[in-house]
This record gives structure tokens, sequence and C-alpha cells, in this order.
């Protein structure tokens, strides 16, 4: 006969893990406090442009093909600033310097554009003579995402030049 099999060694503890490394403490993002008002109008002003130029486009192009694309435009701007505004990570938040610069310098351009050749723009776009029909939103709205955006990027950077 056999002798009987010794009983299974017991397993030995696990051992503890090991606390996590601390890591620095993610700043603000850029869709909370005022940056969620800047989030939605952005997407308020994505739907308006979106909405504006598919209808100018659809019914009207040959009317003022020029200014219906520029509001096109607009809109694709103003619908990639809303993401990017909203995701908030670092490469977000380049796209989304980029985006309120282009937008910034569009309105600029065809505001100045638009006053200057009035035949070219029959029909008004979103950033036809600054904004105006908007109320001039579209003249500020990109200044303060860039300030927004330039506030997020220096808490970023002491958040982390303190935590190293």
């Amino acid at each position: 006969m056999s002798e009987p099999a010794a009983p299974p060694e017991p397993a030995a503890p696990p051992e503890p893990a090991a606390p996590p490394e601390p890591r620095a403490a993610q700043p603000d993002l850029t869709r909370t406090g005022p940056g969620r008002l800047l989030v939605a109008v952005y997407a308020l002003f994505a739907l308006s442009a979106s909405a504006r130029a598919g209808v100018q486009i659809a019914t009207k192009f040959g009317h003022a093909p020029v200014a219906y694309l520029l509001s096109a435009f607009a809109a694709v701007v103003y619908i990639l600033a809303t993401v990017t505004l909203t995701v908030g990570n670092p490469t977000a938040r380049r796209i989304a310097v980029l985006s309120c610069s282009t937008e910034l310098a569009g309105v600029l351009a065809v505001g100045t554009w638009s006053l200057a050749d009035r035949a070219m723009f029959p029909d008004a776009t979103v950033w036809s003579s600054y904004g105006s029909g908007y109320g001039f939103v579209p003249l500020v709205l990109p200044v303060f995402g860039l300030l927004w955006l330039s506030r997020w990027s220096k808490r970023a950077r002491t958040r982390r030049t303190t935590v190293t």
C-alpha cells in the first residue's frame, strides 16, 4: 500500500501591494467651472451654424455660395472647439487653441471682407460683420476660449512643477 499523500503546503500569504506612486493631481478640466459655460456656448454655436449652413446650402446655394461655405466652415470650427474643450486632455487642448485661433482669424478676416465687398456676401454668414448678427459673440468667444485655455494650461504647469 502506498502512504497517504501529504497535505499540500499552505500558500504563502500574498505580499502587500505597494502603495501607488504619488502622481500629480489632475488640473481642473476645461469642462468645469467657467469652462462649462464656454463649452455650452460653443455647442450652441456649433448647432446653430451647422443648421444655418445646412439649410442655406440645401435651399439656395447658388445665391451666395461663398457666404454659405464660410458658414459651413464656421460650423466645423465650432464643432471642433466644442469637442476638444469637452475632452480637455493636453492634445485636445492644443487642438482647441488652434480652433479658437482659427475662429478668431476667421471672424476678423470674414468680418473685414464682408464689409469691404458687400456684393460677395448677399446673405450673412456667422462671421459677417464680425458676428453682428449674433450679437458679436463670434468675435469675443474665441478670445474667452483662448484666455480660458491659457489659464488652464498655466494651472496644469504649476501643478506639475509643485509635484516634482
